[in-house]
């Protein structure tokens, strides 16, 4: 294995998130592909673990270092419930900011955007201490996390566990 090449996320209005991560959070949109479908067999149970039937439309949409795919899917029966965090196949994205003061502002001015309690402190001793954080929610629901370092310090963490850097400031 040489790096993570992306992380996906289904969402329930493709163009809806698209828009999100290009407008609120800086992201660079990239591509949409598709649709995929299999209309003559179960390829799309082989390939994706969905139903046979389900069609799909995906984006990709880089955020830093990270490229992040967006799906967009139609299926018979399928759940439209967020997982919460402590559920089975819950999760989170979390984005490093280098104000999380002025991050949490910004983002409560975005329509649909709903804030969860903080910023957060890390207590000393941890080895993520004086991180500041806090969850929000994406109009669709995804949770998200905004999370800092002080001093532009990153994860000191133990001798050799350290961990990888958030990506340099662009201009």
């Amino acid at each position: 294995m040489r790096s993570v090449d992306h992380v996906a996320f289904t969402v329930p209005d493709l163009n809806q998130a698209i828009a999100f991560f290009v407008d609120h959070v800086g992201g660079e949109f990239l591509f949409i592909d598709g649709p995929f479908a299999d209309d003559e067999g179960d390829g799309m149970t082989r390939r994706l673990n969905v139903d046979p039937r389900a069609t799909c439309t995906l984006a990709m949409v880089r955020l830093g270092r990270i490229n992040l795919e967006l799906f967009e899917y139609s299926a018979p029966e399928r759940s439209t419930a967020q997982p919460l965090n402590s559920d089975i196949g819950g999760h989170h994205l979390a984005l490093y900011v280098d104000d999380v003061d002025a991050a949490r502002a910004y983002l409560s001015s975005v329509p649909g955007v709903t804030l969860m309690e903080g910023p957060n402190g890390v207590a000393e001793g941890s080895p993520v201490e004086g991180q500041r954080w806090f969850y929000f929610t994406t109009p669709w629901g995804l949770q998200v996390e905004i999370t800092s370092c002080p001093d532009g310090t990153f994860y000191r963490g133990r001798p050799g566990e350290r961990m990888a850097p958030p990506a340099e400031r662009r201009g």
